[in-house]
């Protein structure tokens, strides 16, 4: 069962505008960066992944999943939904029998855990796994088989609303919670669980845990 993980992922430029308080332009697009390397290590060190496809507009992103061997799509940034559509037409193109759907700010991502998740067979043709966010509101990853089973909707609210959709379209679907997919980074809040989460654990993330460690000490550099 060919399982393509697709990664849609917005120009790095303007990239976590609502961390604009407590960082410039070049620090957020810098840890924007940091963490889409880190997803791409993940997805590159699952196993029962058989190809990874980057859909992007930024010459960035692409540069560096194509250092990962990913296949890249360009897409002219209409939007995360558009793209992951994009990133599912391609996927079936490929012949994929399943796609996995994840954001690239997810950095504590757990290739252990990514399999442990890409073992549930789905016991119908049409099948969705709803991966929610650590507050159970939103959706950070989407298992679909096939690829097309369920359009991605994606944004506040959306793991009630993609449960719904599934729900009124006959889609055997099943809400799986993976922790290391639960903290995806946008907010203030978001990037303390995260900076408390790394220091936590030893393993994971190494280009986040690098890049926010610069941040921190040009910080203090400014305070003293």
């Amino acid at each position: 069962m060919p399982t393509v993980a697709v990664l849609p992922i917005k120009r790095f430029n303007g990239a976590k505008q609502r961390l604009r308080k407590e960082y410039s332009p070049d620090e957020r697009r810098a840890l924007a960066e940091a963490m889409f390397s880190d997803v791409l290590a993940a997805l590159d060190g699952a196993r029962s992944l058989d190809e990874l496809l980057v859909v992007s507009g930024d010459p960035v992103a692409q540069r560096v999943a194509m250092g990962y061997g990913a296949v890249v799509r360009a897409e002219d940034d209409h939007g995360h939904n558009p793209a992951a559509s994009m990133g599912i037409r391609e996927a079936l193109r490929r012949g994929a029998d399943r796609a996995l759907l994840v954001p690239g700010d997810c950095p504590m991502l757990d290739p252990n855990q990514l399999d442990e998740l890409l073992t549930h067979r789905p016991s119908s043709s049409r099948s969705a796994l709803i991966v929610p966010d650590r507050h159970g509101t939103g959706t950070n990853a989407l298992l679909l088989a096939p690829p097309d089973s369920l359009a991605p909707s994606f944004g506040p609210g959306s793991c009630e609303r993609h449960a719904a959709n599934a729900e009124s379209e006959g889609i055997v679907h099943e809400v799986v919670e993976v922790p290391s997919l639960a903290l995806d980074v946008d907010t203030p809040d978001d990037l303390e669980a995260l900076q408390a989460e790394l220091a936590r654990t030893q393993d994971g993330a190494a280009h986040t845990r690098e890049m926010l460690g610069q941040l921190m000490a040009k910080t203090r550099c400014w305070i003293s």
